[in-house]
């Protein structure tokens, strides 16, 4: 099928977009940011928008023969031959060379893939790229404490500008550090206990800094055990520490002065990094802690949130939507701190935000209905629980409206479910997909025509329709090898098997999968929304802001032969 052939409305997810293109999902978003002919969305939600599939193609068609678009993947393959998974030094070694070391990248294939990145991207956006693909890769594990771009955009606008020193105690390979404090920061400062991954930070925040002589400080050691700047008071300190790490040093921190609400338990670790942070900050100066929701609650740091809050030290906790973790699915907390400029200047009461509802792009500015001022007096209870959602309160919806919009959405989707499920004639028995032994995905990898991102497999030649190869590779066929005589189940991909055909009968394939998926993404919304609607509907006939149907009108007819089925049905039971 041609792209003149596609059903009309076919839609595909920024995912599908940058497989289709072969580059991470975060280069698809910076083509949306910075490229305003970039397709507008034509469906879906802020969160995941859909795009017209026909639209999307013709603009990848039109960027240069897909001259960008090859250049991030060959780099990226380039650093997986010579560096294998241990693709933060291949980063840090990416980052040397930018910075004018000869002798930091040695694999020629990788810094003639760089050159060619650097034709029309800053140097920057190499390594912001470069990073992005490593938190979407299975590397990403080897890191605790990475933090998403989404995740820097929101600590971002939090945290605020400075003229003074920001500090990131934990900042893994700075994308914190680099993204806040503004133009007119005076220095940046990091430490993390990851060598490499300190320095790709210092790499980065060298290259975002104004000039060569600009004031970037960044070590490798434990900060907890080994503190770098133990007389560092920074203007802004932020971070995304390590989560449940048992063994962060309590024992030999026992007297340690940065405890000034008590030492934390084992199991507190996160505790131990909100001190650190506040005790590197300055004197009117603030922190912005980046911690999991369970922190706020969690029995067993009661002690320190109260003598926190009792000293002023917290002035907002913020609820995050999902989706900015770049290592687990928890839900996450900024805890903003600030330390009182002089005697009597804490404040009285902390801003909480509940932004949990909202898309993980934000925006990051609360409505006024998703944030409240609380009174230390009204959390120094005997929970002293600071989740922003037990004490923001979202106002009653307009029951009606909601509920009649609700239908006239289910009505329009369950219309363009029937469009978007595919016609699939049958096959003749001459027919079948049997053109000769089928292709093993390990070969196809050995000889560069697909490349394996942990269980995501992407086609990276003209010669497999990409839809194709995660279509058939999918396939139950396929899953029914993954499954030994016990029964165990191996998710490997590389054992699968395409069979053989030309490429315009893979597009053909590619197109059906394409549809098929989008018809599952559109049920899966459908299913959301109906959800939506009966939770809608009970709420308000049980709170009164909605009353049932009468029996007569338009549908009485309809209700009726309902109400006989329900009897019937009730009859049959009352007889089994």
């Amino acid at each position: 099928m041609t792209a003149e052939d596609e059903a009309p409305g076919a839609a595909v997810t920024a995912a599908e977009i940058a497989r289709m293109a072969g580059v991470t999902r975060a280069a698809v978003s910076n083509w949306r940011r910075r490229r305003p002919d970039f397709p507008a969305p034509v469906g879906g939600t802020s969160a995941s928008p859909l795009f017209s599939l026909t639209e999307a193609r013709k603009w990848l068609d039109g960027q240069r023969d897909g001259r960008e678009v090859g250049e991030e993947v060959r780099l990226w393959q380039a650093l997986r031959g010579a560096y294998g998974e241990d693709m933060v030094r291949a980063l840090a070694a990416v980052g040397d060379h930018l910075r004018g070391d000869e002798e930091g990248l040695t694999d020629q294939a990788a810094r003639a893939a760089v050159a060619g990145l650097l034709v029309d991207r800053k140097p920057t956006e190499v390594m912001d790229a470069l990073v992005a693909r490593l938190l979407e890769s299975t590397a990403r594990a080897a890191l605790d404490g990475a933090s998403t771009s989404r995740l820097a955009r929101a600590v971002r606008e939090f945290a605020g500008e400075t003229s003074g020193a920001v500090f990131d105690p934990a900042c893994g390979m700075g994308s914190l550090l680099v993204a806040v404090g503004g133009a007119a920061v005076g220095r940046r400062l990091g430490q993390d206990t990851h060598g490499d991954a300190a320095r790709v930070a210092r790499v980065r925040a060298a290259l975002a800094a104004a000039g060569p002589a600009a004031p970037v400080q960044v070590v490798a050691g434990d900060a907890l055990r080994a503190d770098a700047f133990p007389d560092l008071r920074a203007d802004l300190v932020v971070c995304e520490p390590p989560t449940a790490v048992a063994d962060w040093g309590r024992e030999e921190l026992l007297v340690d002065p940065r405890w000034e609400a008590g030492v934390p338990s084992r199991g507190e670790s996160e505790l131990a990094w909100l001190q650190h942070c506040y005790h590197h900050t300055a004197p009117g100066g603030r922190a912005v802690v980046v911690l999991p929701a369970s922190v706020a609650h969690r029995r067993s740091g009661r002690r320190i949130r109260a003598e926190l809050l009792r000293r002023g030290c917290v002035a907002a906790v913020v609820a995050l939507p999902p989706g900015l973790a770049a290592s687990h699915a928890l839900p996450l907390h900024l805890w903003l701190l600030s330390r009182p400029s002089g005697p009597g200047r804490a404040a009285g009461t902390v801003r909480m935000v509940d932004l949990s509802a909202n898309s993980p792009d934000g925006p990051w500015e609360p409505q006024s209905h998703q944030e409240a001022r609380v009174p230390l007096i009204d959390l120094l209870d005997d929970e002293v629980d600071l989740t922003p959602g037990r004490h923001v309160r979202e106002p009653e919806p307009d029951y009606a409206v909601e509920y009649a919009k609700l239908r006239a959405d289910l009505d329009t989707r369950l219309s363009r479910l029937r469009a978007l499920l595919p016609e699939l004639p049958p096959r003749g028995r001459a027919d079948g997909l049997d053109d000769g032994v089928p292709v093993a995905v390990s070969d196809l990898l050995a000889a560069g025509l697909v490349s394996l991102d942990g269980d995501e497999l992407t086609s990276v030649s003209d010669q497999l329709d990409p839809d194709y190869v995660r279509g058939f590779a999918g396939s139950a066929a396929n899953a029914r090898r993954g499954t030994s005589s016990s029964g165990t189940f191996r998710a490997d991909v590389r054992a699968a098997r395409l069979p053989r055909m030309d490429v315009e009968r893979q597009h053909r394939y590619g197109d059906a999968f394409r549809s098929l998926g989008a018809f599952e993404r559109e049920l899966a919304e459908l299913a959301r929304t109906g959800e939506r609607a009966a939770r809608l509907a009970r709420d308000g006939l049980t709170g009164g802001a909605l009353d049932p149907p009468t029996r007569d009108g338009g549908d009485a007819e309809h209700r009726g032969r309902t109400a006989d089925g329900d009897a019937a049905v009730g009859r049959e039971d009352r007889t089994l």
